[in-house]
Order: C-alpha cells, then structure tokens, then sequence
C-alpha cells in the first residue's frame, strides 16, 4: 500500500515537475521576447552637473538608443520618487547607504552579469566597500564617489577673518560661532540633506556619524544650533557657480563640486581661488551608483548603458569631466595625470583611513536624523 502512494505521488511530483518547467521555459521565452522588443528608448535620472557633455551622445551613437536624461537634487528626493513608485526611469543613481534601503524594501531589480561583461573592470576593494549596501553586489555599479568636506573660497575667507589665523580644522569655520561670525560676511553654504549634514555634524562633536543612538543626535543638534545664526544659505544641490563667482566662500558640500567650480573659476578667469579642505577629524565616504528600478520598461538598453560607463575610457571621461573618483581600474591610463594625482580626488589611504563610511540606520535613527536637521533649517529646538 505504501508502494503504491509513493509510486501516484512520485507520479503526479513528475507530472508536475514537468508542467512548472514548461511554464517557467514560457515565462522565459515570452520575457525574452518582451525584452528583446524593448523600444530603442532609455530614460535616466541622475545628479545635477554629474555627466560629461557628450557621455549621452556616444551613446546614443553608438547604440541608437534615445536616452531622456533628467537631474534630482538629494537622495531624499529620489527616495520619495521610488517609494511612491512608476518612476518613469530606467537607470537611477542613488547613494549606496539609501540604497541598501531600497534593496531591501525591493525597489530595484537584480543585475543580470551575462548583460555586463565590463564588470571586469571594476576595482574589487571598492565593490567590497559597496557590498556593505548591495550584499553580493547584485543591484548596484558605482557610478562615481568622493566625500563630503569644506569648500573654501581662500582669499575671501582670509579677508574676513583678518588676523585671526585659518583654523587647523576647517569645520570650524562653520561650527565654531566665534570664526563663523566672522565668515558669514561672504556667504557660508551647507547642502540641504539630512543624510548628508548631521552624520558631518555628529564626527564634529565626536560621535558616530552613522550611530542609532539618540544622545549623538542631540550633541549633533547643539553644534547645529550654534552654526545656524551664521549660516546664509541651505541648498542642494551645492552651489558650484557662486563658489566659482566668488558669492559665497564657504561651502559644506561635494568635495568633486568644488573641483568643479575651481575649474571653473580658471576657465572663467574670475581670479576666484578655491580650495577643498579635509578635516583632521575625517569626512564622510559616499558612493553614487547605477541601479534599475524594479518598474524599469527598458531593462535590456538600462544594462547597455551600464555596461557603456564601465567602459574604462568612459568611466575615465567622468573623472576628467566632473572631478570625482571612479570606481574603474581600467581606467587609470584614462585618467588626466593631474587628476589621478589631485588628493581629493583620489585622496592618498592615510585620508581614506579616517573617512567614515556611510552605514544605514534604523527606523528611529532616521527619524532622528531627519528632526534633528529639520529642526535645524527651522531654526527651533
């Protein structure tokens, strides 16, 4: 009797069995199919001033792929546009510590490595840094990094402290009231981001920029809250162009932004000399990489273009256009030499041993760190 229900069952298993892989063979071929139909069409949303000015060209050219290319200004904003879901893109770009998030709440889809053969170029160090948000390194490609630091417009900042010698930290200038006061005269800058700002503000007072503990968001808010009387603007994305004019002189920002505008500066010969100073206390680390929302309707030309940017000389072409590190090892022939050898581009181990990495928080942490910097603008306790 035993025999003979194992032998129906066994049966029925197989029957089965057969069927699920006729089914699954299906899905496959139809998804194929689907994807193989894919439009020559590809929409990207991206940071602002973060491209080189023919990366979507060459690739167009070179693929007859039309690509949409829109801008965001905080990784704030990118959040609320995947949560809210139909983003109506792509290729995105967030930063890797709001993407581990993302991945687990199933934003994004799976990266298909058969569709990625520049994946060979990637520098296996830093997709080891990434794998801290993208375990296995299954959802995201790091566009570009660099870290958040003080930008200083040096002989302005000289004038309006007058006697009183450049501080050893340059944090000061903005989180020391007695300096910053000083300062204020010619415009002081810090982004709009909680997730930028108070793990910068949390180092200054000597915490863990990306701790779960309510007391560090406290110390956060009390240096916070002395900066703000002196603080003249607070706004993302940072502020290359007026950095470059000379409206502002200090900037707490992108270091590859105030790469940017001092470039700038130079090409427009607007005798402005800016600066981007480390702190002896660290920075804080961020990686802005390529992900596909799970929404995505061109997923086949979204790994195109992926596999485009790891191309060693496109990747190359980034850093020489927008001043900040890429994650390529290919690429360092590419490199302009006086790019590979700029310190906050690539800054030297010794500085990259004290930069903190950004790490997710949790669900109070965050809303810590949202109050803490809302209060902040605010101006309230």
């Amino acid at each position: 009797m035993r025999t003979a229900r194992l032998f129906n069952r066994n049966l029925v298993l197989r029957t089965l069995t057969a069927l699920g892989l006729a089914g699954a063979a299906l899905m496959a071929s139809t998804a194929a199919s689907a994807q193989a139909a894919e439009p020559k069409v590809l929409n990207v949303l991206n940071w602002a001033d973060y491209i080189g000015p023919d990366t979507i060209a060459k690739f167009e050219k070179e693929t007859g792929i039309k690509v949409r290319y829109d801008t965001f200004d905080s990784n704030e904003t990118l959040h609320a546009r995947l949560v809210a879901g139909r983003t109506g893109y792509d290729v995105v770009v967030p930063s890797s510590h709001f993407a581990k998030r993302q991945i687990e709440a199933g934003l994004f889809l799976p990266l298909d490595r058969a569709l990625l053969p520049n994946w060979k170029n990637l520098d296996p160090a830093l997709l080891e840094k990434l794998s801290e948000s993208d375990p296995g390194n299954k959802h995201l490609v790091t566009w570009l990094w660099s870290f958040v630091t003080v930008g200083i417009n040096v002989d302005k900042v000289k004038a309006a402290l007058g006697s009183t010698p450049m501080p050893a930290n340059a944090l000061d200038l903005i989180f020391k009231p007695e300096l910053a006061a000083k300062v204020k005269s010619c415009g002081i800058h810090v982004l709009d981001s909680a997730s930028e700002v108070i793990p910068v503000a949390m180092i200054y007072a000597g915490k863990d920029g990306y701790s779960n503990n309510a007391k560090d968001y406290e110390a956060a808010a009390a240096v916070l809250r002395a900066a703000r009387p002196n603080i003249t603007r607070i706004s993302s994305p940072g502020p290359i162009n007026d950095l470059a004019q000379g409206q502002i002189c200090v900037s707490l920002g992108y270091a590859g932004d105030f790469n940017i505008a001092r470039q700038r500066a130079a090409e427009g010969k607007t005798g402005q000399n800016i600066q981007a100073l480390i702190p002896p206390t660290g920075a804080t680390l961020f990686f802005d990489t390529m992900a596909i929302p799970k929404d995505a309707k061109h997923p086949k030309n979204a790994h195109a273009f992926i596999n485009f940017i790891m191309r060693p000389e496109i990747h190359a072409a980034l850093t020489n256009q927008v001043f900040y590190g890429n994650p390529n090892s290919a690429s360092k022939p590419f490199v302009k030499p006086e790019l590979a050898s700029n310190p906050v581009i690539f800054p030297p181990a010794a500085e990259l041993k004290k930069m903190a990495m950004p790490k997710a928080l949790d669900n109070n942490a965050r809303r810590l760190q949202t109050r803490t910097f809302t209060n902040f603008k605010a101006n309230t306790k």
